[in-house]
């Protein structure tokens, strides 16, 4: 008589984390290269990943919505794949490996769903393309995400304010008491020292605290 083997346990699906595009820029590590910023949807960590100039270049004009005059290789994988009745669903940043992110295209033909192995630029570029949404694992984004405080969050009296804008580059230092930032006549950052901030956290990669001080920027130029 045959003995009853256990049941196999297989582990659960990881939950996905859904994320969302925030800034592409040329990045500050890497000659030729740029940083794609992904965001948590819904939280306040940050994915960076350092991508290609053709890439980029893809990702940029899907996002502005601009028709190149002849297809990109991304353009050339949507008309293959809408012919042959393939559509992409999601798009997952899988795993992390040794400071190399994977990813995965999951795919479907009506029958079957199955995947598609592809690094996160050309993934993202096709994702684009098919409007899906963008996901990713919790490991991946407990390992590589960047937590990014916000300048408006909870109260502060005005010398923690000033404070929270010079923490912006920790590889600078920062003003003394006895040397405080240069200020105009009404009282506020100066106009050079504002825009000396807007190029540290471009340079920091610091997206989230760059668009508040280019709005600031914008709003007393305009």
């Amino acid at each position: 008589m045959f003995s009853k083997f256990p049941r196999p346990h297989f582990p659960s699906p990881l939950k996905k984390i859904q994320l969302e595009i925030l800034g592409l820029s040329s990045s500050q590590s890497q000659s030729g290269s740029f940083a794609l910023i992904l965001g948590e949807q819904g939280g306040n960590r940050r994915l960076p990943i350092i991508i290609g100039m053709f890439e980029a270049q893809s990702i940029a004009i899907q996002i502005e919505k601009i028709s190149p005059n002849r297809p990109l290789t991304h353009d050339l994988f949507k008309s293959f794949a809408e012919h042959v009745h393939v559509v992409i669903l999601e798009v997952v940043i899988s795993d992390l490996k040794e400071g190399v992110f994977y990813s995965r295209i999951v795919c479907s033909d009506g029958a079957t769903t199955f995947d598609i192995d592809a690094r996160p630029s050309d993934a993202i570029a096709i994702g684009l393309r098919f409007g899906v949404p963008i996901f990713t694992v919790e490991t991946v984004l407990s390992e590589a995400g960047i937590i990014l405080s916000d300048l408006d969050e909870g109260e502060s009296d005005p010398d923690d304010e000033d404070e929270d804008e010079d923490d912006i580059d920790t590889d600078t230092p920062r003003p003394s008491k006895s040397q405080p930032e240069p200020r105009d006549p009404s009282g506020q950052v100066s106009l050079d020292e504002l825009t000396k901030m807007l190029a540290q956290a471009l340079e920091k990669e610091d997206y989230e605290k760059a668009a508040k001080i280019r709005d600031e920027l914008n709003k007393r130029n305009g």
